[in-house]
């Protein structure tokens, strides 16, 4: 079998007059991310995870930010997109953990949704994906609630029956 592991990163700032969308569902806050998606960085890191596991560049190679396809899409659809493309070169997702670097709101309370939002995505149980918040304890951009850091690696499992991978 073979195994390959990526790793990811995203931020984005927060902003009044937005919606806040993280792991796949709008939390209540009163700013939310600006991007041109729905901003959710820990979609977006997992995505440039499971990328880079494949060797495929990143998230902005593949749904770039001047493409008005992309404006406003709920990442989700990005990140399904993505299982479609490592699916493509003979990649099954194994597993993914994931932090959330954020001052407010709290994440612990949200992260089982989180999780059942994006296991079917990733075409694996909830036990397979962990999804970790801590703050920055008031330090740095996060720290003054500007904005959100994600940080994410994924495994990927190469499935023998496929005869594209070099």
């Amino acid at each position: 079998m073979k195994i390959r592991v990526g790793m990811g990163y995203d931020v984005h700032q927060l902003v009044e007059g937005k919606e806040l969308w993280l792991g796949g569902i709008k939390l209540e806050h009163t700013k939310g991310l600006d991007g041109h998606s729905d901003a959710d960085a820990l979609i977006h890191a997992i995505c440039d995870a499971l990328l880079g596991a494949a060797g495929m560049r990143d998230i902005g190679f593949h749904f770039p930010n001047t493409d008005e396809r992309f404006k406003g899409i709920d990442s989700k659809l990005l990140l399904a997109e993505t299982v479609k493309l490592i699916g493509e070169r003979g990649f099954v997702v194994g597993n993914v953990d994931s932090t959330l670097v954020i001052e407010e709101p709290k994440i612990n309370p949200h992260i089982d949704v989180m999780k059942q939002a994006l296991a079917p995505i990733l075409g694996v149980t909830v036990d397979d994906i962990a999804i970790k918040a801590t703050t920055n304890e008031t330090m740095g951009f996060v720290g003054r609630e500007e904005g959100v850091a994600a940080y994410a690696v994924a495994l990927i499992n190469y499935t023998d029956n496929h005869d594209s991978f070099h």
